[in-house]
């Protein structure tokens, strides 16, 4: 059924590919009893899929990062991952490579260049760009090939990481393993084209159709493309035909898959035919095979005991919530004595140039910030100072850019991807709050990514380019949230944000951009993160914002000169300096909260929850929230002006005074 060709390969060679194929599918049939039994909680088989995983793994360098699925176990044990480790990652015990926090294949490991998935199949994509972008950027001639299935080619980051990969030419192979089906639906119900490797054309990219049950057709295709790519570095779309003999995973079945159809497939069996092959070859022998088979049953059996031996987790609310950031130690950077009025705007264009200097494997990276400087021209300029090769234009895809920022993280650089509007995040949102935010705490992977997000209405830009939407973030554990009112601020938490190894949505009000001017230190400094700003003290009352509304509260204290309050910037909001508040609260008996975001949801709800339970027996009044209307933005300004909280706050405050 399948033909093969030696390509004039050794016969140790040879038996190593038989082995590499073997050894998965012998895991596998032990897995599925196991399942049975109860002893892992669920599996997703590869049976019949091996030649793909091994073959292209074999063909790549071990220094070389590879991106597998749910069926690409030949990926790790032909990386040689000790099977103790996997057996226990698939039992949820501490010396898997998850701690019991992930299933299955959703984990990575640096130390075997493997970056596993995450259910939404789509985002590894673009994190093989950014891997391979900093391979590029770094002259390493390495390829990352990055794994999905045929279902995976729908989702819009495949468009995204593909045409991203081609505009910048990155040495990636992406592989489709076209099973067909995705769980149980026939390719003929998912894509309307005869085969997905024809989309490369519009891609302007090079594309095979490979046999992905012949372990010779896929290794030595793949060895040649390697070898070339990394002297040419240019993104390969690989089609490879294959069939997936059980169900999406065991659960499921394979009801669904007409009878002749799976006996078809069966008989192009990899392991079966390439056996066959090696034996009519004289290669391997009835007694040569029985010994491979009794080696690695041996080392399954005695792995498994030694996985089954490991006591279960024992639950540490410490060390869960310590895992959810890479530890930082923040390092404070003096600034000089030297001044100069500038800009809000022009604080965050100098703390982004002087972060460029001080980090040389630092990219940036967004829409129309090389020679045209970005919407605002906050990076005016850096082209000239940096160079196109960290100073990125990117097409409109904020998903895969996001993913790439990942995979520089993966590669061990640094990035700041600017949204040319904190609305457009919508399009990159799956990528910041579940692969940024998660990876550390899931297998250890910080996210050195910083997402800058001008942001904020008041310059009647209307309901998609004036939302305020750092509630969306700071809800979700593994991000932190950074929002400055002043250019003081902004360009000392900036380079904190920056120098940060975790991923942080810094907040920039477009409002505020030109109309804010402060005496700014000239040279490089720091200000931590997490720790707000007393910008007036009084006994009165304790006022807490962020962003614009520090500068609504201050011109209404200014107004009411008899006010005596104290004005909390947090500056923060994750972590938010809950200290600050609690002391203030304390000392004045009452607490008004001041948010430009609609009111329900907000951060201010949570602000004033943590007041009523740490602060109760001290308040004198309810703690009072003041935020802009339940609708979206309106853009003139007289529907603007009714929308903010900004013309609210004065009559709430007096009001909560005379509490």
């Amino acid at each position: 059924m399948i033909s093969y060709k030696k390509e004039g390969l050794k016969d140790e060679t040879l038996l190593e590919l038989y082995t590499s194929m073997l050894k998965p599918r012998l895991i596998e049939e032990k897995m599925l009893i196991l399942l049975r039994q109860g002893k892992i909680s669920k599996w997703f088989s590869g049976i019949g899929q091996e030649a793909i995983s091994v073959g292209v793994t074999k063909a790549m360098k071990t220094e070389e990062y590879i991106l597998p699925m749910h069926r690409n176990l030949g990926v790790f044990t032909t990386r040689e991952i000790p099977l103790r480790r996997l057996f226990a990652q698939w039992q949820g015990k501490a010396s898997g490579f998850t701690k019991g926090r992930d299933r299955s294949f959703h984990f990575g490991t640096q130390e075997y260049n493997i970056v596993g998935m995450i259910s939404h199949l789509g985002p590894q994509l673009g994190v093989a760009d950014g891997i391979a972008l900093a391979s590029k950027l770094n002259n390493k001639n390495q390829v990352t090939a990055v794994f999905t299935g045929e279902g995976g080619t729908s989702e819009g980051d495949f468009h995204e990481a593909l045409n991203v990969a081609s505009v910048w030419q990155l040495p990636v192979l992406f592989c489709i393993e076209n099973n067909g089906y995705g769980l149980s639906t026939p390719t003929s119900e998912q894509y309307n084209c005869k085969d997905l490797a024809d989309r490369a054309i519009g891609y302007g990219m090079e594309s095979h159709i490979i046999d992905g049950n012949n372990i010779l057709e896929v290794y030595n295709k793949i060895s040649v493309l390697a070898e070339d790519i990394r002297k040419n570095p240019r993104p390969v779309l690989l089609e490879f035909k294959t069939f997936r003999m059980r169900g999406h995973e065991e659960a499921s079945g394979t009801k669904y898959v007409p009878q002749e159809l799976m006996d078809t497939w069966a008989k192009k069996d990899p392991l079966d035919n390439y056996k066959s092959f090696l034996f009519e070859n004289g290669i391997l022998t009835e007694a040569l095979d029985e010994k491979f088979r009794a080696e690695i049953k041996t080392e399954i059996d005695n792995a498994l005991a030694e996985a089954e031996a490991e006591k279960p987790i024992v639950p540490s609310e410490t060390e869960e919530l310590n895992d959810v950031y890479q530890n930082h130690t923040y390092q404070e950077v003096t600034p000089n004595s030297t001044t100069e009025e500038i800009r809000l705007i022009d604080a965050i264009s100098q703390g982004l140039k002087q972060s460029m200097e001080r980090h040389d494997d630092l990219v940036i990276m967004g829409q129309d910030i090389a020679d045209y400087g970005g919407v605002f021209k906050i990076t005016d300029g850096f082209v000239d100072a940096f160079g196109k090769d960290r100073v990125r234009n990117t097409p409109i895809c904020e998903s895969a850019i996001v993913e790439t920022g990942m995979g520089l993280s993966i590669a061990g650089m640094k990035s700041v991807v600017e949204m040319q509007f904190a609305d457009f995040v919508t399009s990159g949102f799956n990528p910041v709050v579940n692969y940024l935010a998660k990876s550390h705490y899931r297998w250890n992977q910080n996210a050195d990514v910083v997402v800058r997000m001008p942001c904020g209405a008041g310059v009647a830009a209307g309901p998609f380019h004036s939302q305020t939407n750092e509630a969306w973030f700071t809800k979700t554990p593994g991000l932190k949230v950074v929002y400055p009112a002043f250019p003081y601020d902004a360009k000392g938490l900036l380079a904190s944000a920056i120098n940060d190894p975790n991923p942080v949505l810094f907040f920039e009000h477009k409002a505020l951009y030109r109309s804010i001017r402060q005496e700014v230190p000239t040279d490089y400094f720091t200000l931590p993160l997490g720790k707000a700003s007393l910008l007036r003290e009084g006994n009165d009352i304790t006022i807490i914002a962020y962003g614009a509304a520090v500068h609504w509260a201050l011109k209404t204290l200014d107004k009411h000169e008899d006010i005596q309050a104290d004005l909390i910037d947090l500056r923060s909001l994750q972590p938010l300096d809950t200290d600050a508040i609690y002391a203030s609260v304390k000392k004045t008996g009452k607490a008004i909260i001041l948010q430009e975001d609609s009111l329900f949801g907000g951060i201010a709800s949570d602000i004033s929850a943590l007041i009523m339970e740490n602060c109760f027996e001290q308040l004198d009044a309810p703690v009072k929230r003041v935020a802009s209307m339940e609708t979206p933005i309106p853009f003139i300004n007289q529907l603007e002006d009714q929308y903010l909280s900004r013309d609210k706050f004065e009559g709430e405050l007096l009001k909560l005074l005379e509490y």
